[in-house]
């Protein structure tokens, strides 16, 4: 496989994602292959950073030392347009079903993917 696209994991604002080249099959989680068929090498895109969202849960109480000054901050799933379902922050008052564009902000020491309502 190729080097990687950078993206929010190293720092850089930007999502990526893979597709299969033998099934077609969408995945976000980086692999050497392919999690449908086995296929090895699927090709790296990036993500436009339009979703939907699937799931949110409101954090009110610090898991870390770290994450205590974002509180409260809110999780959320999001199914992205390219086909891949990711975990990432987002507004506090985002529900299940908006409309949803990335952005990346700083938390508790690092770069996260953060979406705010569509405009």
């Amino acid at each position: 496989m190729s080097e990687r696209l950078a993206d929010w994991t190293k720092g850089e604002g930007a999502i990526t994602y893979q597709t299969c080249t033998s099934c077609g099959h969408v995945q976000y989680f980086h692999r050497a292959f392919c999690a449908a068929c086995g296929a090895s090498g699927p090709s790296e895109h990036r993500a436009s950073g339009k979703g939907r969202v699937y799931a949110t849960s409101l954090v009110c109480r610090a898991a870390t030392p770290e994450t205590r000054a974002h509180v409260p901050y809110n999780i959320l799933l999001v199914d992205c347009a390219e086909g891949f379902r990711m975990m990432a922050h987002g507004e506090n008052d985002l529900a299940i079903g908006d409309e949803v564009d990335a952005g990346f902000k700083p938390f508790a020491g690092k770069l996260v993917p953060f979406f705010t309502r569509s405009r």
